[in-house]
């Protein structure tokens, strides 16, 4: 019989008893009923439960949870009353000594099965997880869409989870605490002067979006509007004129905010889910607020990348630091680099740094924090790390001039390479020149631990070693967790490595 003709043993509606014995990647419970899988969002491991099939395959389907019959000992009642509709916190219903164990767990079970690595080795470098003393109130960042409920007030919350269907959820428990003032005002702004939200159907209305940003070591709190349309232009004068209806008053009212230090528009009338437009106006206030990480002062702009949950980046941050063990002359490769901050962090205990990155504002946000905090031994680069790297790698190899002047050789075989590269994580030719240009201590810093398994597999087949892994909780309450995983030049000789990939795979480089 063929695949397609074995018979689902269970079909949509059915509704099942089942002990939930495992967690997910997503956070959803996983249980099993004779030999089924099921998969169950907002189920705790140790739960049983009832649970409706709403998809069904072959050997496992995905089920709604209908009712909890007892009681895991690690289930909560979700502090925030709308998190199981919201989605934006998947596991805030499981205690939060449970959750870092999950996290822990995670990260573990994706290098052992998806790099290959020996469970036993990678038990015995495995550090505890860095938790959050306290873990919420941590984000200093947030994006409130804005829009109509079903009775046609005005709100402001988050999607409910794969929709575009808004949650309103002004006093999110791990957004700041002025999050929900805010939003009252502008939202009770827009209904008294009918000021009209962003129909995403239609494209009319105004409103779009509302960033609200704060500095947590200043105080400084950043308040920017996304609008469809603006009606007024600068007329040179620093006057940007007036982008909606009773702008003055609205300004009064924010400035009532303690912390209160920018106010700005970002004009964004494309059909689009990018969020932030090209054009940003300040319409009162400074142009950005300020902001201290590691000891290091930072310009955050409405477009600025910065970490969301500053406690655990600086945390993070030391720790990448410590496994990168400078002590005062190494040169230091930091790739995927942002607004330079782990850059700038390293280059106090460094002789010199190079930073990378492929987004034209963070380029220049890194060189203007160099200045910022008198640093003189960091340069910033723009482009992609696996097209940089490698044209830096071949035009150093062969003695050429770098921009005004001539890297110097320890840039060709820096004493420490760290990457921080996006979900996706490195690209094989990027980590193809990491491996040629052969520094003694590789530091990575990855926000997805199934792109970590798979990088670590490679670079440990080029001739590193794994030497420490470290998870830590950036993202209290969702099922994200960052790692940061010390690698040193191991006993393999690279020529080997060299004779055994292909002219192809490495190109060029070779």
């Amino acid at each position: 019989m063929k695949n397609q003709d074995i018979p689902v043993r269970y079909k949509k509606d059915d509704v099942l008893t089942v002990e939930i014995t495992d967690i997910g990647n997503d956070g959803e419970g996983i249980g099993k009923v004779e030999g089924y899988t099921l998969f169950i969002k907002d189920a705790v491991i140790g739960d049983r439960v009832r649970a409706k099939i709403m998809k069904a395959k072959k050997n496992y389907a995905y089920a709604h949870l209908e009712e909890v019959l007892e009681a895991s000992p690690y289930r909560q009642d979700a502090p925030c009353p709308v998190a199981r509709a919201c989605g934006g916190c998947q596991i805030q219903n499981m205690t939060y000594d449970r959750q870092l164990k999950f996290k822990q767990n995670k990260v573990r079970n994706n290098i052992v099965r998806l790099g290959g690595f020996d469970e036993s080795f990678i038990d015995s470098i495995t550090e505890p997880i860095i938790g959050m003393d306290n873990p919420w109130r941590y984000r200093n960042k947030a994006q409130y869409p804005v829009g109509r409920d079903k009775n046609g007030k005005i709100v402001a919350g988050f999607y409910a989870g794969r929709t575009h269907s808004i949650i309103q959820a002004a006093d999110c428990l791990i957004g700041i605490e002025e999050n929900s003032k805010i939003l009252d005002i502008i939202t009770s702004h827009m209904e008294k002067h009918g000021i009209e939200p962003y129909d995403e159907t239609s494209g009319s209305g105004l409103v779009r979006h509302i960033l609200i940003r704060k500095g947590f070591a200043s105080g400084q709190i950043m308040v920017c509007l996304v609008l469809n349309y603006r009606k007024g232009r600068d007329d040179g004068t620093g006057n940007s004129g007036e982008f909606l209806a009773g702008q003055d008053e609205l300004l009064n009212n924010l400035r009532s905010i303690p912390g209160m230090t920018s106010v700005s528009v970002s004009i964004n009338t494309e059909k689009t889910n990018v969020i932030m437009g090209k054009e940003i106006v300040t319409i009162w206030g400074s142009a950005a607020i300020t902001d201290t990480l590691c000891g290091l002062s930072f310009e955050i702009s409405p477009l600025s990348f910065y970490q969301v949950n500053p406690v655990q980046a600086q945390r993070l941050y030391n720790q990448a630091i410590e496994y990168a063990d400078l002590t005062g002359s190494e040169s230091v490769w930091d790739l995927y680099c942002g607004i330079g901050t782990i850059t700038l962090s390293m280059a106090k205990s460094a002789g010199k740094v190079y930073g990378v990155e492929i987004i034209p504002d963070a380029v220049e946000d890194a060189k203007r924090n160099a200045v910022r905090n008198k640093v003189d031994n960091a340069e910033f680069f723009c482009g992609k790390a696996e097209e940089v790297l490698p044209d830096f790698y071949e035009k150093l190899s062969k003695g050429k001039d770098i921009l005004d002047g001539k890297l110097p050789g320890s840039a060709l075989h820096p004493d420490v390479i760290v990457v921080d590269p996006p979900r996706k994580g490195c690209d094989d030719k990027c980590l193809e020149t990491m491996l040629l240009m052969k520094p003694e201590r590789i530091v990575y810093v990855s926000c997805d631990s199934a792109t970590l398994a798979r990088d670590l597999r490679i670079l440990c087949d080029g001739g590193y070693e794994l030497k420490k892994i470290r998870a830590c909780d950036m993202f209290s309450w969702s099922c994200h967790v960052e790692t940061v995983v010390l690698l040193s030049k191991g006993v393999k000789c690279f020529d080997e490595w060299l004779e055994a990939v292909s002219d192809e795979d490495c190109g060029k480089l070779k």
